[in-house]
């Protein structure tokens, strides 16, 4: 047995693997400590099927909780040390602006303001040869600045620190010896890869979640243990593998996107299971919709991302990381999210959400704003009896006095159309992410399968395919909770990303495979004894781009131990990849490589085979129920099934409501439904002949 945990921003996610069945259960995000509502969740689910918490064999955990630290500006009190002359590299950044034509532009802050950034003399040339040795009469002086300001983590990167990382472990080595108890992230282990700015910030937010993350997870142990706990307890990454206590508690960062990566894990083994070569998995919880981009049964992988973007869509208006991740978006649209009219009476929502306290208005938790929830509850969505499995009892009367005073009165609808409204509003906003990512990725939509999971995603899915143009639209068994069955699903792993700059035709074979057996090494550290090494897959790249060129592409290196003969086919993958991307090759420009990066994980070999039905039986309504229609904008009679009543086999004819325990799912008139061999349920465009 093995449970998974997912804390969202509004609810926590716990899904119990039994062998091959899932149990599952739903409780709100105890925002204050997260702890509490794990715990709780966990004993319900035990209790409730009468299982001792002995007999689990491992524990995933994923959550929001070091993003939420850096969004609400919630960590350590921290400070800054670096190389004299570069103490402000964290307000330079760029030396651009996210919008040029907005003069009232509001950048992100350094989490770590300019009086608390100190400098060191010493200096280290890109190569890593030192030209000024660290100065270590200033140490102690330091040491009276840092104490008296009582700072609780501290961040250290010098300029070129991952070519030669010896002056900052002699600093980390001294800070450790005179102030016991404070956190220290150094640059050359957080992210040892070239480019200051992103590695400085990388440092930084590492060491601004650390005394957090680290009490948190080491606080959830404890209290795993003190409930009759006994086994490994593992936390996704944002680069979609299991990691170590341990590491996570060294390296928060890495754990800023582990719940959607959860997500991304489950698209990409549904996708393996069905065959898919193209899927869009769309993810909408209570607080965010995360899409993502899995290509010939892969996601998109990256190695940086920004975190607290000041402007929706605008690359550069937040904190650019350097870690392993999984590529996607991430947009203020859940069921939580606020819907409020702006200055110019236009309905919006998001990206602000109610969360789980108070909630929505129907929550009867105090909350007296209009949200998503509260209007899906109005248009018949969602059946007020039955919600979260019955444990959140909804008030309508209250969804709808939200809405009238929020938006019906100042925009002059009446109320059913306002909650329509929001409703469309808020699909707009995820299709339109849709789009632009994918189109960003190099893809369209219209060829693709959605899947789609997540509390709130069943219920916005149809219209959000049909604004995409898509066709097919796969929802699995438990899609309320899809993140946490994904991490049921993720391999333990680690990535190892260093930089080491070589031109391609000077290649030093001995030097290049070195660094590759130390990360492997490094990487080996982080997985070993969690789980019986089934199959341990390692993948390496390189990073390359033409020397001169400001931005650099990932390719595969095939081959274990490099040799000088390796340089043609390295040349020749580089090519290849830069000719599919630019439609062209400079022949004659020289190659350089700046950056390796290599990953282990333990595979597992069981995967699921699905088979196709060879046929489908239509199956009659039983029961009809109301439901605004977006279409005509009137209350209707629909088809209403309970999901755990139909059979594989079943298929429904257009527009129906299919209800499960914690989330219900709308299709619209321009579907038909079917019941899968795995009981997965599958939306198919209905074609006009």
């Amino acid at each position: 047995m093995r449970l998974a945990i997912d804390i969202g921003g509004t609810f926590t996610d716990i899904v119990l693997e039994n062998e091959h069945e899932l149990l599952t259960k739903k409780v709100l995000t105890s925002i204050a400590q997260p702890e509490l509502a794990v715990i709780e969740g966990i004993s319900d689910l035990l209790n409730e099927n009468n299982i001792n918490s002995s007999e689990i064999k491992m524990i995933i955990h994923g959550t929001t909780l070091a993003t939420n630290a850096i969004i609400e500006r919630k960590g350590a009190k921290t400070c800054f040390i670096t190389t004299e002359g570069f103490r402000d590299v964290l307000d330079i950044g760029y030396e651009s602006r996210f919008d040029q034509y907005d003069i009232l532009i509001e950048k992100t802050m350094s989490l770590v303001p300019r009086k608390h950034r100190y400098v060191i003399e010493e200096r280290t040339d890109i190569n890593g040869s030192q030209i000024k040795p660290i100065n270590t009469t200033q140490f102690k002086k330091l040491i009276e600045k840092i104490k008296s300001e009582n700072f609780e983590s501290i961040g250290i990167g010098f300029l070129h620190s991952y070519a030669n990382s010896e002056n900052e472990n002699i600093l980390k080595e001294f800070i450790f010896n005179n102030l016991p108890g404070v956190e220290v992230s150094i640059s050359s282990e957080v992210c040892p890869e070239i480019r200051e700015y992103e590695r400085f910030t990388t440092t930084v937010i590492n060491a601004y979640i650390k005394p957090l993350m680290s009490n948190y997870l080491k606080k959830l142990e404890y209290e795993l243990i003190e409930k009759g706990f006994n086994c490994p307890l593992l936390l996704m990454t944002s680069g979609g593998t299991l990691t170590n206590i341990p590491s996570a508690c060294n390296n928060p960062v890495r754990l800023v996107e582990s719940g959607p990566a959860g997500g991304a894990i489950l698209a990409t083994s549904i996708a393996r299971d069905l065959g898919l070569n193209k899927v869009i998995s769309f993810d909408m919880g209570g607080t965010t919709a995360k899409i993502t981009v899995i290509e010939n049964k892969k996601a998109i992988k990256a190695r940086e991302f920004e975190v607290d973007r000041k402007a929706r869509f605008k690359k550069g208006s937040g904190f650019p990381l350097r870690i392993p991740v999984i590529e996607m978006v991430e947009i203020g649209a859940g069921g939580g999210s606020i819907a409020r009219v702006n200055k110019l009476e236009q309905i919006i929502t998001g990206p602000d959400s109610a969360g789980s306290l108070p909630g929505p208005a129907c929550y009867c938790n105090g909350g007296t704003l209009p949200t998503i929830t509260d209007a899906d509850l109005i248009i018949g969505k969602i059946n007020p009896e039955n919600f979260a499995g019955g444990k959140i009892k909804l008030s309508k009367d209250l969804a709808a006095d939200a809405i009238t005073k929020n938006i019906s009165q100042i925009v002059n609808l009446d109320m059913d159309t306002a909650a329509l409204a929001i409703s469309e509003i808020v699909d707009e906003t995820m299709s339109n992410a849709a789009r632009v990512h994918t189109v960003e990725q190099g893809h369209e939509t219209s060829s693709r399968t959605l899947i789609a999971f997540g509390g709130a995603a069943p219920l916005h899915v149809a219209r959000v395919a049909e604004k995409l143009k898509v066709s097919s639209i796969i929802i699995p068994t438990n899609a309320s909770v899809g993140s946490a069955v994904g991490f049921l699903k993720a391999p333990v792993g680690y990535e190892v990303v260093k930089s080491l700059r070589t031109l391609l035709k000077a290649f030093p074979v001995k030097k290049v495979n070195d660094l590759l057996e130390i990360m492997r090494e490094e990487a080996e550290k982080v997985i070993e004894n969690k789980l019986e090494k089934n199959n341990l897959v390692e993948e390496r790249f390189a990073y390359m781009r033409y020397a001169g060129q400001g931005h650099e592409i990932k390719v595969p290196i095939e081959n274990n131990l490099l040799s000088i003969r390796h340089v043609d086919s390295i040349k020749s993958s580089f090519e290849k990849k830069y000719e599919k991307l630019y439609s062209r090759i400079l022949p004659n420009a020289d190659i350089e490589i700046l950056t390796w990066s290599l990953s282990l994980s333990i595979q597992s070999e069981n995967e699921n085979e699905y088979k196709e039905l060879n046929s489908y039986t239509n199956r009659e309504e039983s029961t009809l129920i109301d439901l605004i229609d977006y279409h005509s904008e009137k209350k209707i009679k629909v088809p209403y099934f309970e999901r755990n009543e139909l059979n594989p086999g079943d298929l429904i004819m257009g527009q129906c409501v299919i209800s499960e325990e914690q989330t219900t799912i709308i299709v619209s008139k321009n579907f038909n439904t079917k019941v899968l061999g795995n009981n997965f349920l599958k939306m198919e465009y209905i074609k006009n002949e």
